[in-house]
């Protein structure tokens, strides 16, 4: 959530954070070339925040993020969660996934978990 943000109104995965076992991140390939990643992370036993969802530029135009997000919601299900909640930036380099967020469901909700609330920052949420 680097562009077009103040870094104070990034809130990136580190890489360390994999480790934790509440996260679990998916990758999606072609060829051996990826083209996305995103991750779950389990907040109570029902909710779920997707995180870090990312498109190659290469990949951009070719539904690999509907992909990934529609596989984070089967995951979520399949693991008893019945809330998925997002955070994203605000900003116009954050409209295409803005626009698929909403498009697959999620709707504006109240800042979550330990997220500030910022005029750079959205927070979504849907039920599953």
């Amino acid at each position: 959530m680097r562009d077009g943000s103040p870094p104070d109104a990034c809130h990136v995965l580190p890489a360390d954070a994999l480790h934790d076992p509440a996260i679990r991140l998916f990758t999606l390939r072609e060829e051996g070339r990826l083209l996305g990643v995103g991750a779950l992370k389990r907040m109570a036993l029902d909710h779920g925040e997707v995180k870090s969802m990312r498109t190659a530029p290469a990949a951009l135009g070719r539904g690999v993020g509907s992909a990934l997000l529609a596989h984070l919601m089967a995951a979520a299900r399949a693991s008893g969660m019945t809330r998925l909640s997002l955070e994203t930036g605000s900003t116009g380099a954050f409209a295409p996934a803005l626009r698929l967020y909403q498009r697959e469901g999620f709707t504006p909700c109240p800042p979550f978990g330990t997220y500030p609330d910022s005029e750079f920052t959205r927070f979504l949420s849907r039920t599953l």
